[in-house]
Formats: structure tokens, C-alpha cells, sequence
């Protein structure tokens, strides 16, 4: 039966009898029960169902644990290898976070850091409802492990969600959602950002806010379902904006192509004043939630416009959708490739045996559908081509290779907002798609089995062949250098004065993030505010108004840079010292401290090169706890 109404009627779903509302666009091509009444069917069946809701929890439970798991022999000493400077930064969000909540401050705007100009958050990922939520555990155990909870728990969260959305609203079989729902959950693109991103693994997000729209629908939805979704945009916006803003985009497409196909239009015309009317409440509720984060990300302080980040390195390889990733079975059998730009931005990496099984799927799908169901496919095909074009960014780039010709998203890339997002990330678009028509294709093949065990057979193999690569391995974890004791036992405020300016050596940018890390736990602990220069986030002073990295630097942290680097002192004179000394009192550092080991988050730091120009700077140190000290008069 094709799901082209919205109508409440008695249908026989497979094994049960239910009262059932066909979900329209987004079903397949036989009607889904969208709740069971309490005799929907003989409990037997209840019970199996029952069974396989509990295996796909635990199953995603356990791959979450998996992918994360060299973390969780000691959250608090360890770090992701590959980009512990993002975990540095989410760790101080949390605490950050519960600190403003806790003490009644601005979450969205802090002077903590990037003294004296401060940090506009709401430009920035702030993860705010996170850290709001997660506050007591980070009190409770630290931010290390608390951003290892959210991270593990952002993962499962996501195979769950779509599982349900999966087996409620779209396919019959339960096997199908969850193949569907794990796939989406642990697919190159989310475990590539499961190094340290806990916004773009918020997956879980998308399918709450695809159904959110899909039950406006309904009749007598438009005030309750656009309250729902309302907040949901909400919640979304504070956790992972540029997810959010592609979610919209990529279900405009797929609206805009579904509602134009002929076999849609009479649905369409007939729901169109209920969608429009809850999206009104939506735009309200949400609105009215997010006016003060919209102005200041458009209009606050700090603010700047684009990114800190080149479209053209963070674009993705045309082969690379053909590749297999580096945590996978296959990037552990010696098949994975560096054709992502770094390793958190595996944004496709499907492999060609997926990319074939993924055209078989929806080939099959298209031979057996309906016409009406055929809009449905339609449109998830054509929102996975524009996403996957979009994706390779300005020009042509194929297997490392930048070529000539410009595509699409060289032309879009000057349009606002539009021009704050990274091509590469629109790929992640593709996988949700290619997840759908797996799950659609074998809810398909159990209710209409092949005629031939053979075709059976070729089918199962295929989707072996094609998944079984891309099994996840555990994230690269190492021992990260510990907080030095003179934060951890509240030395520092003997050096620092309430609300003073403390800068570790080098200052603190997203190669060296210990200043965010000492505060974090500062703040975390309760022991009080001290503020740093510099710090890791974007703001403005980027070429053409864009943004950056950091704050635009200045002589003495240059000089700083140089030689933890080089491991090289710098020349010094007289110039260069009444220089370094006018930075620290621009910035109102009272204490220039070097612990013992510096924590180096691309490449190994020269502590003793440190300390040299240091002194060359500022005079001999005094030794305190674990530290090297330099005090700063006021």
C-alpha cells in the first residue's frame, strides 16, 4: 500500500491491525502504524518487537562505548589524539557553561578570555542547553569526564533516535531501522567528528526535527506541533547551529521536490495551510528563544563575518566519497586514505562497494514503488546529489588534485550565512540519505522476498560487503600533560588578584590549550575567576572582515610562539622588551606562568626555549609548586 494520505483509517501493517496514520512523503511504499493501540496485535509479536527495541539500544550503546573507549580508562588524563584542542575547548564550554549558570552570568558573552575584548559565544559553538543541563555531573566529576559522557552518550543518542523515527514512522521491520538507524549513527562522517565535536555529533537532533516538521501535517497540529518543533529549533540552535541550518536545507530540497512531483501536488495544496500555519508558530516560539543569541550573532560584539576557515582546504575530495576511512575495519586493514583535509572531517568516505549498494537500493525501491512513492525517492536522490556537489566546494578536487572548474558552492559561497559553513560538512547530508534507502530497501525485500535464493543471497552479501568495512575502530587516544599543581591546589590566587589576568607560556590558542584547561578547572571547582589573553575561538580580524582563529597576535606572544616551536630563543631587544612588556599591560596580566610540560596539541613544545625567552623578557622566575613564575606589576 502506497503512504500517500494522511488519513486516519483501519489498515492491516504487517502483522498487526492498527489504528494507523500514514506518514505521506516520508513513508514507504506500504502504510506504517505511527502508535499501536493496547491490542495491536498478539503479544508474541508485541513481545518480539519489544526484544528488538532493547537489542538496538544495547547495540548502540555498546558502539558508542566502543568508538570511545580509550578514554574511558582515565577521562581526566587522557585526550583525542588527533585534535585535543577541540576537547580542550568543549571541556571549558562545560564549565564555563555551569559557572554562568551557577554565578548568573552571560553564557553567550564572557571577558574570561580574549581579555580586555572578550569572546562573542553565540557566534562560536557554545553547546549552551549542554552545559546547562550537564552542569551538576561537571561539578560532580570534572569537565574531562563530563565531556566524555555527552560524547559517548551524543552517539547512541543518535542510532536510537533515528531508530525510532525508522521503525515508528517510515519502515515495518525492525531489522531494517536499525541497519538504517546504526548505519547513520556510526557512519564515517559521525565517528570522524566523535573526535572531540560534540555538536556535530548530536545527531540525535536531526530526526526529532524532521519528524517535528512532518507532524505539522496533521490536522489540529498548527499550535501544539509548531510549540514542539519551536522548541526544538531552539534546543538545536544552542547545541549544533550549522547542523541545524543544514537540516533545513536539506529538507527545503527534499520538500521543494517532493511537493513538486505530480503525484504529490493534491496532497500538498491540501496540507499546505497546516504547514504553513505550524511553521509560523515554530518560526514564533523559536523567535522569541533565540532573539537575543540572533542579535548577538549577527549584530553583538565580536561578531565577524564567514568563517576562520579556507572553503577551499575544507572542501570535500570527489574520491574520497569513492574511499574508506582511517577508523574503520578497512582504514585498519591499510585501505583508509588522507584525502579529508584533517582527520576529524571524514564527511564522506562511504566506499565504492556502499555507493554501488546504495544505487541497487534505490533502484530496487524505484522498480517495486508506486507512483506515488516514487516522489519520496525522487526527492532523497536529488537532495543527495545537491548536498553531495555542494560538499566538494568551490572547484574541482579530485584525489588531491585541485582543478580549474568552479562548482556550485563557488558561486553560493558569497551569499551570507551561507558563506559561515564548510562545504565539506554538507556531505554529511548524504549519509542520513543513504541510510533511508537501506532501511526502505530491506523493509522491501522481507515483505516481497526475491523469487531466487540466489538473488537473496547476492543481496545479502552486498550489504555485507558494503558495511562491513566500515565497522568502527576506537578514536586515537594519548596522555595529555596534567593541570600543574599550582592550579589544582589553588595556589594561584596567592598571584593573582579576584577577577586578575593569568597567562600560561605559550599563550593559550588551539595549539596550545592549556589556559582554557587550567580554567576549566577553576571554574569547575569553584576556586574562583582568573582571566586569560588570547584563548581558542573565532573572532574577528580575518582577511576581508572574515573571522579567525584566536586574536590577532601581538609581539610577545609571537615571540612565544617562535620559540616553543623552534625551540629557538629569538633575538631580544630592547625594542622587543618594552614591546612584550606594553602586551602585558594592555592585557593586565598579573602572573606569566610555565608549568613543567606544556601540552602541545599539533607537535611537541620546547619548555626550556620557554623559559629563556621568558627570562630574556621579563627577569629571572621565582619557582612555585610546579611552575615557573614571572609576577607582572600591576
Amino acid at each position: 500500500m502506497a503512504a500517500a494520505h494522511t488519513s486516519t483509517a483501519t489498515e492491516v501493517c504487517g502483522e498487526f491491525r492498527v489504528r494507523a496514520v500514514c506518514p505521506g512523503p516520508v513513508g514507504n511504499v506500504r502504510c506504517v502504524p505511527s502508535s499501536l493501540s493496547p491490542a495491536a496485535g498478539p503479544a508474541p509479536t508485541r513481545a518480539r518487537d519489544r526484544r528488538a527495541d532493547l537489542l538496538v539500544t544495547l547495540a548502540a550503546l555498546a558502539l558508542a562505548l566502543w568508538v570511545t573507549s580509550g578514554m574511558w580508562r582515565d577521562p581526566n588524563s587522557r585526550a583525542i589524539t588527533v585534535n585535543s584542542s577541540d576537547q580542550a575547548l568543549f571541556e571549558w564550554l562545560l564549565a564555563f557553561g555551569g559557572h554562568t549558570l551557577t554565578h548568573g552570568q552571560n553564557p553567550l558573552f564572557t571577558t574570561l578570555i580574549n581579555v580586555p575584548d572578550g569572546v562573542n559565544l553565540a557566534v562560536n559553538t557554545s553547546i549552551t542547553v549542554y552545559a546547562a543541563v550537564f552542569a551538576p555531573l561537571t561539578y560532580l566529576i570534572g569537565p574531562p569526564a563530563t565531556f566524555l559522557v555527552i560524547l559517548t552518550l551524543n552517539l547512541a543518542a543518535t542510532a536510537v533516535a533515528w531508530y525510532w523515527l525508522l521503525s515508528r514512522h517510515l519502515v515495518g521491520s525492525r531489522l531494517a531501522a536499525g541497519v538504517g538507524a546504526l548505519f547513520i549513527a556510526f557512519c564515517p562522517a559521525m565517528v570522524s567528528h566523535a573526535n572531540a565535536h560534540l555538536n556535530w555529533t548530536a545527531g540525535w537532533l536531526v530526526p526529532l526535527l524532521i519528524w517535528g516538521v512532518f507532524r505539522l501535517r496533521r490536522p489540529g497540529r498548527a499550535v501544539t506541533g509548531g510549540v514542539v518543533l519551536g522548541l526544538l529549533v531552539a534546543v538545536a540552535f544552542s547545541i549544533a547551529a550549522e547542523g541545524l541550518f543544514f537540516t533545513a536545507l536539506a529538507l527545503g530540497v527534499f520538500l521543494a521536490v517532493w511537493a513538486l512531483h505530480p503525484a504529490r501536488r493534491s496532497e500538498v495544496r491540501a496540507a499546505l495551510p497546516r504547514l504553513a500555519a505550524g511553521l509560523g508558530v515554530t518560526a514564533l516560539v523559536a523567535g522569541v528563544l533565540l532573539a537575543y543569541p540572533l542579535w548577538l550573532h549577527f549584530l553583538g560584539p565580536q561578531r565577524f563575518h564567514g568563517t576562520g576557515f579556507d572553503p577551499l582546504i575544507h572542501s570535500e575530495d570527489i574520491a574520497a566519497y569513492g574511499s574508506y576511512p582511517r577508523r574503520s575495519l578497512a582504514g585498519w586493514a591499510g585501505w583508509g586514505t588522507s584525502l579529508a583535509p584533517n582527520p576529524t572531517e571524514e564527511n564522506s568516505f562511504f566506499g565504492v562497494p556502499l555507493l554501488v549498494l546504495a544505487v541497487a537500493c534505490f533502484a530496487l525501491l524505484w522498480w517495486r514503488a508506486d507512483r506515488a512513492f516514487r516522489a519520496t525517492l525522487a526527492a532523497l536522490g536529488v537532495t543527495a546529489v545537491v548536498f553531495a556537489v555542494l560538499s566538494w566546494g568551490p572547484t574541482v578536487k579530485w584525489n588531491g588534485r585541485r582543478f580549474d572548474q568552479t562548482l556550485p558552492f563557488g558561486v553560493l559561497d558569497n551569499l551570507p550565512v551561507i558563506n559561515a559553513a564548510l562545504p565539506s560538512r554538507l556531505a554529511l547530508v548524504v549519509a542520513p540519505v543513504i541510510g533511508l534507502l537501506l532501511a526502505y530497501a530491506i523493509d522491501t525485500l522481507r515483505a516481497r522476498p526475491p523469487r531466487h535464493r540466489v538473488s537473496g543471497l547476492a543481496w545479502t552479501l552486498g550489504f555485507v560487503a558494503a558495511l562491513l568495512p566500515l565497522v568502527p575502530t576506537p578514536l586515537l587516544t594519548s596522555v595529555r600533560e596534567p593541570i600543574p599543581a599550582f592550579i589544582t591546589s589553588g595556589a594561584w590566587q596567592r598571584y593573582v588578584p579576584p577577577d586578575g589576568v593569568l597567562t600560561p607560556l605559550p599563550l593559550t590558542v588551539d595549539v596550545y590549550p592549556d589556559g582554557q584547561r587550567w580554567q576549566a578547572h577553576a571554574l569547575a571547582h569553584r576556586q574562583g575567576e582568573f582571566r586569560i589573553p588570547a584563548g581558542f575561538f573565532l573572532g574577528p580580524g580575518g582577511p576581508e572582515g572574515r573571522g579567525r582563529i584566536g586574536p590577532v597576535p601581538r609581539t610577545f606572544d609571537s615571540l612565544m610562539d617562535q620559540a616553543g616551536k623552534t625551540g629557538l630563543v629569538p633575538i631580544i631587544t630592547d625594542g622587543s622588551i618594552r614591546a612584550s612588556q606594553a602586551d602585558l599591560r594592555y592585557w593586565g596580566v598579573r602572573a606569566v606562568v610555565l608549568p613543567d610540560r606544556v601540552h602541545g596539541a599539533k607537535y611537541d613544545v620546547d619548555e626550556e626555549a620557554l623559559r629563556r625567552t621568558a627570562t630574556a623578557l621579563l627577569g629571572p622566575p621565582e619557582r612555585v609548586e610546579d611552575v615557573w613564575l614571572w609576577r607582572v606589576p600591576a
